[in-house]
């Protein structure tokens, strides 16, 4: 219609055309501007979205705790809207309470120790420090003194220590006296029951592994500070440890052979049985292909395995879940040989598995108790056991596989029971003796449910609280969606979110924003109710629609889901993420496809650029906050684990350093000057990779950030950058925003 207005012809109507023109070019303008995004008022819409919805949600977000002296009754606090209201549910009478407040208020902290600097998390402590008490004298202790261990009685029961000076007994002797530098005596070991013995480990330790930082604007100076942080990196040397065991009358070391336990990544301090003749400790081989836990004989030093986890990959050994039996013949295990996480029971005198509990294709998350009696495993664990029919027309093999139910079985591997059979994901909290829970359970998309069941079946005793989502709705919130589509093969169903604008307009093209952190050893995609996604709403509110979605290399579906990841890290899932935007793209045609963003932060900001470096005909832009560029700069413990010892090519494969030649798209990067989780020489590197290949990029530093993915300089810096290179639109001036 405009077109044929436009060309009218001049000497029929010059008038009547400008007239035209200028109704069209209002037409135009009024469009435009209606269907802008990334304006003025899509930021302070993202900016207000957190608050808009915080505290909307009433009779959802319940805190339950076992009532103190009584073991058969919760209390719980609950927000009614107003305020937060206490409540008491006595079980064995199926009454709920209104309490008048909290019925046990947190007791104040009284501060005990010497008041020192606190030990950094990756710091490794050479266990010289403290004092060990025997069972058999109150007043007899053990320290560390010039590499061995010494003996003496303390002036008082229970000696201690101030401010890092020891109240060290009068009549010390000393009861080791092979220890050196080169290789001392643990102070962290263990008297055996009846005082004879004492375990500990003797060490040969390491040069340790420094990363430094200046704090450029340090609280209270002009001057920058340099800070000294221990951080050890993959392929660096690690402390040996030898379990030994002293005996205490005569100093008699019995230090083993090493021979089950040679090549280290760690070997943990000895416990002692109740017999006081034998201990166990377990050895976790460097590269983590072979985990065992040991038996050694106090008298003999004879050391024997009881269990062996082995694979050609890696043993997800933080996964590994033990339980000696009181009775001192058995051991509960978990283990993912299989394929799955699952539960086995061992014979400890044979050294042999009696049988695997569980079994099928979910995964055990954690273990909440173990009924010894009765013979009774309490468990929670996701994916389809084939038991949760409540709900008869949707199968268990339909339900989002992550989703976390509670369960028990006997120890013979039968009667398997579904506590909390509703679809959902289940958070549950037992009475000590088991007898009761009470449960609450929601996904993204339906609000918490709060119930008391009984522990014997599951039943559902009384609904404790419902959410009221009313007053969110109120303000216009709408859940994400949950979409499901196959991954890399084809077959796979990978499970993420669809997150829309607020004042989402199905008319409208919408650029495509994933959020990522691909890092194993978790699933990242939300699976409870959550009024406010701070990782996908704020951006959804500028004209995105944001996704995320745990693609292979993740966890809790299968050991072959995860181990994807084997030396692998660049592949984060990739060509699973893309084969699910695609057909999340194909059946909504304004996602589109040819705009798509990524960001993350940590392993996630190593994933965000990696998809711009090997996947940049799809990813068209990238912010990257504190990530580990090269995972040979980045702690042992997580890099190790998944990328293997010793290092090798396919650290330089995985490395964004070694690969930013390939860069070829839009990238932010940010760091953090004190990150102390990731070094941020792994950002500089890349940084320096970069401008040698000789490629633009954008750079924030933020001074006095630790880890971070980017605070509130560096997530605005991330809105104006998606905005301009996604949307194609220059981003408002920010002193506009502040109008």
């Amino acid at each position: 219609m405009f077109c044929a207005q436009l060309f009218v012809p001049l000497q029929k109507n010059t008038q009547k055309m400008k007239k035209t023109i200028l109704t069209m070019t209002l037409l135009l303008l009024v469009g435009g501007a209606a269907l802008a995004q990334g304006t003025v008022a899509d930021y302070k819409r993202s900016a207000a979205i957190r608050g808009k919805y915080s505290g909307k949600m009433m009779f959802g977000d319940v805190n339950v705790h076992r009532m103190r002296g009584d073991g058969h009754k919760f209390w719980y606090s609950v927000f009614n809207g107003d305020s937060t209201i206490y409540k008491e549910v006595d079980c064995d009478k199926n009454t709920v309470t209104l309490l008048p407040g909290n019925p046990e208020p947190p007791r104040p902290r009284r501060w005990q120790g010497g008041g020192g600097p606190q030990r950094h998390w990756m710091e490794v402590p050479d266990e010289k420090d403290g004092m060990r008490v025997s069972p058999a004298d109150s007043t007899l202790v053990i320290f560390h003194r010039d590499n061995n261990l010494w003996l003496g009685h303390a002036s008082r029961p229970r000696p201690f220590s101030f401010g890092g000076r020891r109240e060290l007994p009068d009549d010390a002797r000393q009861l080791t006296t092979n220890g050196d530098s080169t290789y001392y005596y643990s102070a962290w070991g263990s008297f055996s029951p009846d005082g004879r013995y004492y375990a500990t480990v003797r060490i040969k330790p390491a040069p340790k592994h420094y990363v430094y930082y200046v704090e450029s604007m340090p609280r209270g100076s002009e001057q920058p500070v340099l800070h000294k942080q221990e951080y050890a990196k993959p392929g660096d040397s690690l402390n040996y440890r030898v379990p030994v065991v002293v005996e205490v009358a005569t100093g008699r070391v019995v230090e083993p052979s090493t021979e089950l336990f040679r090549h280290q990544y760690e070997v943990s301090a000895p416990q002692w049985d109740k017999n006081g003749r034998t201990l166990t400790f377990t050895f976790n081989e460097r590269g983590h292909h072979t985990y065992r836990l040991l038996e050694l004989d106090a008298e003999t030093g004879n050391v024997r395995t009881l269990i062996e986890e082995t694979n050609e990959k890696y043993v997800n050994y933080n996964r590994l879940y033990r339980h000696d039996f009181e009775d001192g013949r058995r051991i509960l295990w978990t283990s993912e040989r299989d394929g799955y996480n699952h539960i086995y029971l061992y014979n400890r005198q044979k050294a042999q598995l009696v049988r695997q509990v569980t079994k099928g294709e979910f995964y055990v998350r954690s273990i909440q108790h173990i009924d010894e009696k009765n013979g009774i495993v309490y468990f929670s664990a996701n994916g389809p056991t084939g038991l949760r029919d409540s709900d008869k027309s949707k199968s268990t093999s339909e339900e989002d596989p992550y989703l976390i139910h509670y369960y028990k079985i006997g120890l013979d591997g039968k009667h398997l029971v579904c506590l909390t059979p509703e679809e959902g994901n289940h958070r549950v909290t037992y009475t000590e003796d088991m007898a009761y829970l009470i449960d609450t359970y929601s996904t993204v998309t339906t609000p918490p449910v709060t119930v008391l069941r009984s522990a014997k079946d599951g039943k559902v005793l009384r609904t404790l609280e419902t959410a009221d989502i009313s007053r969110l709705e109120a303000e216009g919130w709408k859940a994400p969606e949950v979409f499901v589509a196959p991954g890399r093969d084809g077959v796979t169903p990978m499970w993420g979110l669809i997150q829309r604008p607020s004042n989402f307009d199905p008319t409208k093209k919408y650029p495509i924003i994933e959020y990522i952190y691909s890092g194993p050893g978790d699933q990242y995609v939300p699976k409870t109710f959550t009024p406010w996604l701070y990782y996908l709403q704020d951006l959804a509110e500028l004209g995105f629609i944001v996704v995320q979605v745990d693609g292979m290399t993740t966890s809790f579906r299968s050991r072959a889901f995860e181990e994807v990841c084997y030396k692998n890290l660049k592949d984060a899932g990739f060509p699973d993420r893309k084969a699910w935007i695609r057909a999340a793209a194909e059946k909504y045609p304004y996602m589109d496809i040819d705009r798509v963003g990524i960001y993350g932060c940590s392993a996630g900001g190593q994933n965000a650029m990696a998809a711009v470096l090997w996947h940049g005909d799809f990813y068209k832009a990238a912010y990257a906050a504190c990530g580990c560029h090269d995972n040979r700069m980045d702690k042992i413990w997580w890099n190790e684990q998944w990328m293997s010892y010793p290092i090798d090519s396919s650290y330089v494969e995985c490395s964004n350093v070694e690969n930013a030649w390939r860069l070829e798209r839009p990238l932010l990067l940010v760091v953090g000057e004190l990150d102390d989780n990731v070094d941020p020489a792994s950002t500089m590197q890349v940084v320096a990779a970069l401008q040698k290949a000789g490629k633009d990029f954008d750079l924030v530093v933020v001074p006095g950030a630790h880890h971070t993915m980017g605070e509130t300089f560096g997530e605005h810096k991330r809105a104006d950058f998606f905005v301009r290179h996604l949307l194609g639109v220059e981003p408002p001036k920010w002193n506009e925003l502040r109008k």
